[in-house]
């Protein structure tokens, strides 16, 4: 069980040059459990995300990390709490997974240092965790799509953080793949407490794995709170201007949503 950090954005507003994307914005990240955001593309998202990683400075309020200013805090005390996983992460060319991997220490040791018994068992670790073992001496290259994915999340793993923020980690796979990808990621909140935040352009698949929804539209949070709680056919027209019905699914318990569109069978 990892510990519980607090992550929070306070009137937090972020641009890019005199571009404006995201105002004013409130957020508490629920230790422990699983955040989805999502909502329409250009909304603000993967810019929030960039926040709550240190990637982007707000040019208004700011991201808290346990009550104290993230910019604030040394980088690699930083490091060893949050992981980010950026969208399509480049490896580099001919780096094995078990290297690959490995790069997730680097917050943990310190300059010119070996490694140690800890830094070999928690790769080791990662690699097991990700079900990933097997691959280690493989190049990365010559790996699946959901093979990749499973080796950047391991990487995080390696740099046993508490928080894993994760920027459209299905984008490019399969849906077999998205789902490995998914459960491997909600087993990690269930037996080891990680604090996971990402971004997900499938509403589908954030009501199913995600135990808080975050909505957005235009730079703000139009809703936030439990799937089956905040999703509604209102709240799906107001964040990505289409109709849908919103039933019960039948395997997951969670709310379904099923688009209308113009050309709907009747």
């Amino acid at each position: 069980m990892t510990r519980d950090h607090l992550l929070e954005a306070r009137h937090v507003t972020l641009a890019y040059g005199d571009r404006t994307v995201v105002e004013d914005l409130d957020l508490d990240v629920a230790p422990g459990r699983i955040t989805a955001i999502v909502g329409p593309n250009g909304c603000g998202k993967s810019t929030l995300l960039r926040a709550l990683a240190r990637l982007l400075a707000p040019t208004g309020g700011q991201v808290l990390l346990d009550g104290e200013p993230l910019a604030s805090r040394p980088t690699k005390q930083v490091a060893r709490v949050l992981g980010l996983l950026p969208q399509s992460p480049v490896a580099p060319e001919g780096i094995t997974v078990a290297d690959l991997v490995g790069r997730g220490r680097h917050p943990h040791q310190r300059l010119l240092a070996r490694w140690n018994e800890h830094d070999y068992a928690a790769v080791a670790a990662a690699l097991e965790a990700t079900e990933i073992a097997d691959l280690a001496e493989r190049s990365v290259d010559e790996l699946s799509g959901g093979q990749r994915q499973r080796v950047w999340i391991a990487m995080a793993l390696a740099q046993q953080t508490d928080i894993l923020l994760l920027d459209e980690p299905t984008t490019f796979l399969d849906i077999a793949h998205q789902i490995e990808v998914l459960d491997l990621l909600a087993e990690l909140g269930r037996e080891r407490g990680t604090t996971i935040v990402m971004v997900l352009h499938d509403l589908g698949l954030a009501a199913r794995y995600a135990d808080e929804l975050v909505a957005m539209r235009d730079g703000r949070i139009v809703a936030s709170g439990a799937p089956g709680d905040i999703l509604t056919p209102e709240l799906v027209e107001e964040v990505f201007g289409i109709r849908s019905l919103v039933m019960p699914d039948p395997v997951a318990g969670r709310p379904l949503i099923i688009p209308i569109g113009r050309h709907h069978a009747r």
